[in-house]
């Protein structure tokens, strides 16, 4: 299959760089059979049973965008200079791969400070970025990472303003455990607590499993021919008290919903055998039509960039030229786009 096949052309003022206030006042487009309907996020009740099961992502967004100063003497006396960091991901104990900016202007070993309690210097270089090794570790880097980070907005939106102390709340789900993603389970910012209260009182289910969302989520495909791209990789984790909460529910009747493509992705690698196991690794499984689901009885997700892994997938669930209609529908009806935008709730012919 050819890229231009997931294209399509997006007007740039749906892009959201906001939320929706409340959470579950986001817009909802439902693709139920033929049917297109558009709901909102609240009212999600109507489309779920007592027995269905939602499979949410408690990744943790880190403040992984960091600025700070590298210190050097001179002919002209003592200088600074700006150093822009986006962490990666963690490389034992105290080391991280980064995005660094300028990296052609810090030196081996050289350190940039960040705060008071925070600093890091250059231990290498490995396929145009950095590696950090930070002073402090454990719960202290928690403490200082906290205090001098930003969110890593997307591309999309950090173009369009900075990260302020509102996305610290707004860029995190409600249900956020383990930290060390760099980008949000976006489909999972539309619940709060009192939504999934809710749901839970009209005995819908929900299990929970860790997919730390990498900063590759927003890698263009570069290839035409998409056989030949490769997926970048993110480590996950589903326990065996999920694995056997979604095998109950599949063998009960229920339908398995996953809250995301990084939660469908993570739960679709452990199901490669054909039935759901307990799992964990770093996963590039690359999902497109064709793919067998073995899982997956419908999808929770926001709109996707155009020619993105991510439309290739939800082409995979729901086929190519639904897909096409859905966002069709979703452009005319000014649905807001990406990881601040609407949801959709998709369900594939059986």
């Amino acid at each position: 299959m050819k890229l231009s096949d997931f294209d399509f052309d997006l007007p740039e003022r749906l892009i959201a760089t906001r939320p929706a206030v409340p959470r579950t006042a986001a817009k909802m487009l439902v693709a139920h059979n033929d049917a297109i309907i558009d709901s909102t996020v609240s009212g999600i009740t109507d489309w779920l049973r007592p027995g269905d099961r939602l499979v949410l992502n408690d990744t943790r967004v880190i403040p992984a965008r960091l600025t700070g100063y590298r210190s050097r003497d001179s002919a002209q006396g003592h200088v600074q200079a700006r150093i822009e960091v986006t962490l990666l991901e963690p490389r034992g104990d105290s080391d991280w791969t980064a995005l660094i900016k300028p990296l052609k202007k810090l030196k081996l070993f050289e350190a940039v400070v960040f705060s008071s309690d925070l600093s890091a210097r250059l231990e290498g270089i490995e396929n145009g970025q950095g590696v950090l090794r930070f002073n402090c570790t454990g719960p202290d880097f928690d403490s200082a990472l906290n205090s001098a980070g930003a969110m890593p907005l997307p591309p999309y939106i950090a173009g369009k303003r900075p990260a302020d102390a509102q996305d610290l709340t707004d860029y995190q789900t409600v249900f956020a455990r383990k930290a060390g993603a760099v980008a949000a389970p976006t489909a999972s910012l539309h619940f709060d607590q009192m939504l999934l209260d809710q749901l839970a009182a009209m005995g819908v289910d929900f299990s929970h499993v860790t997919l730390h969302v990498g900063a590759g989520t927003f890698l263009p495909v570069k290839v035409d021919d998409i056989a030949d791209h490769k997926m970048h990789s993110e480590w996950g984790q589903v326990s065996a008290q999920a694995a056997a909460e979604i095998i109950e529910t599949k063998a009960a009747g229920g339908r398995v919903i996953p809250v995301g493509t990084t939660a469908l992705r993570l739960v679709e690698t452990a199901a490669r055998s054909g039935i759901i196991q307990p799992w964990e690794g770093d996963t590039d499984i690359f999902i497109t039509p064709g793919f067998e689901f073995n899982v997956a009885d419908a999808l929770m997700t926001n709109f996707h960039l155009p020619k993105s892994t991510l439309m290739m997938l939800v082409s995979a669930l729901m086929g190519q030229k639904t897909v096409q209609n859905i966002y069709k529908h979703a452009i005319e009806s000014n649905y807001r786009f990406f990881s601040y935008g609407d949801a959709s709730l998709l369900f594939p012919k059986t």
